[in-house]
């Protein structure tokens, strides 16, 4: 006779969106040691059977979400909670992303823009990547992390000057740290074409470090050159790279940007489509017009709305609007930019029917790209994924929950080669949350960005019940997660 504890964990009568986009069917789901153990029929598995039982009610029971493009490095070792992700029904982050990660690295002065969004000197202390794995495994976070190494990070360890052209002995060099953090657990390797860093890579030296990626299974992501008036020429150079070293590619938080470049993703989509017919390519975003980086006086434009998000010389002006300082001091907005650097901003650059048509697109995964460690972050730390869900998903109708719900899981293990996550499945891993598709609602606001999204009931990392929002984070279960595709 079964035991009456059988399972660490049942979850009954709930919506079950299995990842796959198949539609939704009412269920039950039980959890033991860590993984996935049963799935059935509403009212088939008994709650007399578990340690602990939960009454979904109709609720959605989807796989945890995998946000596919972060820079939590060094949150989830400072801040292991990371309330602010798995308050949404976040269970994996990819980390490392737009050439920034935290390790190998160790600096002797301030890291160079944009490194320095993930903190200050201090913040770059693990010269190798098996050093940052064991502390995040000390840690132990309450979300998963998959590991990417960043080109810019490459560049400023090996280069008495990153902001000029590497050498091939620079090159060489960089060849080896990578390939030591790949052989660590690594998943892969991000460029930041766009940074001053990174921009005097041309395409021999990102292939000549991509190519490392196949043996090891790995993925190359890519904040491209240029995402505002030279979007195709970039998409052809990321592709061309790629295909070169033979490695599958995703396009960062792809976005038209400018008021020049509205309306080309009606450009930009086809041929994204196109070349995934012959060749391994992905793409996230996320779901806002507004995105947020450094504030570089060379980013601004006067005709754009920009806020500030940090800045180290006035910390006060965090939340202030660029024009309105300008305004305030006589000057342009780049002058102000100048005046008050180092700084963070959130850029408005995008158009809505540009955003709606990339997160339609059936490429695109979701990825917040948010900023922890900025005073006043863009509100996409906190609300990406419910605003997906919610606003898009349900209020607009602009796919279907289960289609939001692909995005946010299959589509993404699938990409970055987790095998046994996204997907709802006997004897996959227990990544899980609980929500209402009724109320499910980002509440986090450009005024207002520091606050947890309504409507989620529970989320469930590795088997371990690690969120409810009366109790906020109640256990804490993630580790690294070494992501290997077959290419």
């Amino acid at each position: 006779m079964p035991s009456p504890t059988a399972y660490d964990l049942v979850i009954r009568n709930a919506l079950i969106l299995d990842g796959t986009g198949a539609q939704g069917r009412a269920g039950d789901l039980a959890i033991d040691g860590g993984t996935i153990a049963r799935i059935e029929d509403a009212g088939t598995i008994s709650g007399e059977r578990a340690r602990t039982a939960i009454e979904a009610e109709g609720m959605a029971l989807a796989p945890g979400f995998i946000d596919a493009h972060t820079h939590d490095d060094r949150a989830v070792i400072d801040q292991p909670e990371m309330t602010f992700k798995v308050s949404q029904g976040v269970t994996s982050v990819v980390v490392g992303n737009c050439g920034i990660s935290l390790s190998p690295l160790t600096l002797e002065g301030a890291p160079p823009p944009p490194l320095n969004l993930l903190g200050g000197r201090s913040a770059f202390e693990f010269p190798r990547f098996k050093d940052y794995a064991e502390r995040l495994a000390s840690v132990v976070p309450s979300v998963n992390v998959v590991p990417l190494i960043g080109h810019g990070s490459l560049r400023a360890l090996t280069m008495a000057d990153p902001m000029q052209k590497a050498d091939s002995r620079a090159i060489a060099a960089m060849r080896r740290h990578l390939a030591e953090a790949l052989e660590e657990g690594a998943t892969g390797f991000s460029t930041g074409l766009f940074y001053p860093l990174n921009a005097p890579a041309d395409m021999e030296e990102v292939a000549t470090l991509a190519e490392l990626l196949p043996e090891h299974g790995g993925i190359y992501a890519t904040h491209m050159r240029n995402e505002h008036d030279g979007v195709m020429s970039s998409l052809a150079e990321t592709f061309a790279t790629a295909g070169r070293a033979k490695v599958p590619v995703v396009v960062s938080h792809h976005k038209c940007a400018g008021r020049a470049n509205w309306g080309r993703s009606a450009q930009t989509l086809p041929l994204i489509e196109e070349t995934a017919r012959w060749q391994r390519v992905g793409l996230d975003a996320y779901p806002y017009t507004a995105g947020s980086t450094v504030l570089d006086p060379r980013f601004v434009q006067e005709d754009i709305r920009t806020l500030i998000s940090w800045c180290d010389p006035y910390p006060e002006l965090a939340g202030r609007d660029l024009a309105e300082l300008a305004r305030e001091w006589g000057c342009t907005m780049r002058e102000a930019a100048e005046r008050i650097n180092p700084a963070g901003g959130i850029y408005f650059q995008m158009d809505e029917a540009d955003v709606q048509r990339i997160l339609a697109f059936p490429l695109t995964m979701i990825g917040s790209d948010g900023l922890p460690h900025d005073t006043r972050p863009h509100p996409r730390l906190w609300g990406a994924f419910p605003r997906v869900l919610g606003h898009y998903a349900r209020d607009v109708g602009l796919f279907s929950l289960e289609e939001a719900v692909r995005k946010m899981t299959s589509l993404t293990a699938a990409q970055f080669g987790l095998a046994d996550r996204g997907i709802l499945r006997e004897g996959f891993a227990a990544d899980l949350v609980l929500f209402d598709p009724a109320r499910i609602k980002d509440t986090a606001t450009f005024a207002e960005p520091i606050a947890a999204a309504e409507g989620i009931a529970c989320v469930v990392v590795n088997g371990v019940v690690s969120y409810r929002p009366d109790g906020g984070v109640v256990g804490r279960a993630g580790r690294l997660l070494r992501g290997r595709r077959l290419n």
